[in-house]
């Protein structure tokens, strides 16, 4: 890496391939509804194309997931997944919770409950969970011990 450079590169967006129909307005509703609610997501109107693309802002405009009609759409491996990152174990349980009642009401959430891994002296709680997009969603609370 050069001295030049102001900060270094970092993550800022995933991509995925669904099916044309998940961008169509019922799709968009049902996904904003989810991850808005549960993550805090939020559509970004301007960089929406009926039944071809849909982009969430997370929590800031230079973190985003893009979705994109294609035929065949993206499939995977259950865990697969991107992760984001809380401060607190609070946080963790929050979206543990939002998403547990968003299952109560539809099956279609996929949950990996909450599980806590230790390396000396760090330990990493962490869960997943998944509606109607191919990847799941890692989030992570790391506890410096």
């Amino acid at each position: 890496m050069t001295e030049s450079l102001v900060r270094p590169p970092r993550f800022n967006h995933v991509a995925m391939s669904v099916e044309a129909e998940l961008l169509e307005p019922a799709g968009r509703a049902e996904l904003g509804a989810f991850y808005g609610d549960v993550f805090g997501w939020h559509e970004l109107p301007t960089e929406t194309v009926d039944g071809q693309k849909l982009v969430f802002s997370v929590h800031t405009i230079e973190q985003f997931v893009f979705l994109i009609a294609d035929d065949p759409p993206m499939t995977c491996p259950r865990l697969d997944h991107f992760g984001l990152s809380v401060a607190t174990e609070s946080e963790l349980d929050a979206v543990l919770s939002g998403a547990q009642a968003w299952r109560e009401r539809d099956s279609r959430v996929d949950i990996i409950d909450k599980k806590t891994e230790g390396h000396g002296m760090l330990a990493i709680t962490s869960i997943y969970v998944r509606y109607l997009l191919p990847m799941m969603v890692e989030i992570q609370w790391w506890e410096y011990r």
